[in-house]
C-alpha cells in the first residue's frame, strides 16, 4: 500500500507542477529528438556510380535537387534513390559518397575511373554549396551539420582502385578519399573478396601494409565485401578502428556479404562497427532466397535461347510475373541491428544504406528519406534516445576521431615503402 500510495503521490505531484500528467515519450517523439540532435552519418551511398552510369559525369543538365525523374535516363527505368528533398527529409547530416568503379576494370583503368569519380563527386558538391560541403575529418563534419549542411565524404569501394600500390593509396588520400573497402565482389592481388573463389587465405603481407598504411594516413580501414578470413587479418593487423559500410549480420540472414559472429564478437576490442545495409536481399532469408531462384531461371533460359536476348528477357519478365519479389520490411533491418547490439553492443552500430547501388530497399525505406521510419522502429523496440544517437552519427563520428589520433601520433613514421614492377 504504501508503494501504491508515493505512486500517487508521484501522479498528483506531475498534475500540480505542470497541469497535466507527464506523458511518456512516444516512439515517433523519441526518433525525432534524437536525429534533431545527431543526424543520420550514412556509411555508403553509390549515387556518384550512377552519374556515370546515366550521364557520364556531365553534370550539365543534372538536377540533384529533385531526382524522381532520372527513371527516363535508365534503361531499368530505374529512378535514383538519392537527391537534397529526400536526403533532407530522410534526416541525412553526413554521407559518405561511394566513388566505385567496376572491379571487372583492369587496375590500370580502375585507378584512373576512380579519380574521375572523384572529380565528378567533388564537382557535385562543389555545385551545391548551400546544401553540401565537403568533409575531410569529424570536425569538418559536426562543423557542416551544425551549419545545416550535408558533410560530403568520399570512400573508395574495392583495392582495385589503388591499382596494388600504397603510393597511389596516398595520393587517393591526399585527394580527400576517407576509406577504402578493400575489395569489392572480386579478389585483389592481395586481399579475397566474401563474393570469388578464395586465392590468397585472407591478406598477403602486401595486403596488411596496405592496412598498416592506411592506419598511418588515417584512412578508415573498410572490410564490407571481404571474406572472412580477410576480415580477421585485418583485424589482427589494424591499430585503429575498422569499418563495415554497408553491411549486415550473417547470423540473420546467411548472406557472405554479411559479418559473421566471430568477428562481431571482436569489433568492441577493435573499436570498429557495422554500418547496417538495406539492400533487401542482405537482410532477408525470402528475398535472398528468390534472388538465387531468379538467377537460376535466368541461367536455364540463356542456355535455352543461347544468343536470343529478347527470348531470355520475355521468359524472364513471364517468371517475374509468376514468381513476385518477397516483400522486405523495415522490422528486417532492425533484426539486423538487434543482433549486431547482442554481440558487439550499441557502440559498434551505423547505417550504410546503400542507395543507388541496389534496385531498391525495404518497403518504406524505398530511398533516402525512410531513415526516420527505421529509428520509429527501433524506439518502438525499447531502443533509448541515446543509443539511437550512437546509431545515427555519434559511432561513426568516434571512429573517424579514433583513426585520426592514430594517424597524428603517428605522423612521424615514414611512409611503407615497397618497390615498383620492373
Amino acid at each position: 500500500m504504501r508503494g501504491t500510495g508515493r505512486l500517487v503521490a508521484g501522479f498528483l505531484f506531475g498534475v500540480a507542477l505542470f497541469g497535466t500528467p507527464i506523458a511518456a515519450q512516444t516512439p515517433e517523439q523519441v526518433a525525432a529528438a534524437a536525429l534533431k540532435a545527431a543526424p543520420v552519418f550514412d556509411g555508403h551511398n553509390d549515387a556518384p556510380i550512377q552519374l556515370r552510369g546515366r550521364y557520364r559525369n556531365i553534370l550539365d543538365g543534372f538536377d540533384f535537387e529533385d531526382t524522381h525523374a532520372t527513371g527516363a535516363d535508365a534503361p531499368h527505368g530505374r529512378a535514383m534513390h538519392t537527391d537534397l528533398v529526400r536526403l533532407r527529409k530522410g534526416r541525412v547530416g553526413a554521407q559518405f559518397w561511394s566513388v566505385f568503379v567496376s572491379a571487372d576494370l583492369s587496375e590500370p583503368q580502375a585507378v584512373q575511373a576512380t579519380l574521375e569519380q572523384i572529380d565528378v563527386t567533388k564537382r557535385l558538391i562543389a555545385r551545391y554549396p548551400r546544401d553540401l560541403r565537403l568533409a575531410l575529418t569529424a570536425q569538418d563534419v559536426e562543423q557542416a551539420m551544425a551549419k545545416g549542411q550535408i558533410a560530403s565524404l568520399m570512400g573508395m569501394e574495392g583495392g582495385h582502385s589503388i591499382g596494388s600500390s600504397l603510393a597511389v593509396l596516398r595520393q587517393m588520400q591526399a585527394l580527400g578519399v576517407r576509406y577504402l573497402t578493400l575489395t569489392h565482389a572480386k579478389n585483389t592481388p592481395w586481399a579475397d573478396s566474401a563474393t570469388d573463389t578464395p586465392a590468397h587465405g585472407g591478406l598477403t603481407d602486401f595486403g596488411r601494409d596496405v592496412v598498416r598504411e592506411m592506419n598511418r594516413l588515417g584512412m578508415l580501414v573498410d572490410l564490407a565485401h571481404v571474406s572472412e578470413p580477410t576480415m580477421l587479418d585485418a583485424l589482427d593487423v589494424a591499430q585503429a578502428p575498422v569499418i563495415f559500410s554497408h553491411s549486415g549480420a550473417r547470423a540473420v540472414t546467411d548472406h557472405v556479404r554479411n559479418v559473421p559472429d566471430s568477428v562481431l564478437a571482436r569489433l568492441p576490442a577493435n573499436g570498429g562497427i557495422v554500418m547496417a545495409v538495406a539492400l533487401p536481399a542482405y537482410i532477408s532469408e525470402a528475398a535472398r532466397s528468390w534472388q538465387a531462384d531468379r538467377k537460376g531461371e535466368q541461367a536455364r533460359l540463356e542456355t535455352l535461347w543461347p544468343g536470343q536476348a529478347d527470348a531470355v528477357a520475355a521468359g524472364l519478365a513471364s517468371w517475374d510475373q509468376a514468381h513476385p519479389e518477397p516483400q522486405v520490411t523495415i522490422g528486417q533491418l532492425a533484426d539486423h541491428i538487434d543482433h549486431i547490439r547482442k554481440i558487439a553492443g550499441i557502440d559498434h552500430i551505423g547505417l550504410g544504406g546503400d542507395y543507388d547501388g541496389m534496385p531498391h530497399g525495404p518497403a518504406g525505406m524505398d530511398d533516402v528519406a525512410g531513415y526516420p521510419a527505421l529509428f520509429v522502429e527501433l524506439a518502438r523496440r525499447g531502443y533509448a534516445q541515446a543509443d539511437l544517437e550512437k546509431i545515427a552519427s555519434r559511432n561513426i563520428l568516434r571512429v573517424m576521431r579514433a583513426a585520426e589520433r592514430y594517424a597524428a601520433a603517428h605522423r612521424g613514421d615514414p611512409p611503407i615503402e615497397t618497390p615498383v614492377p620492373d
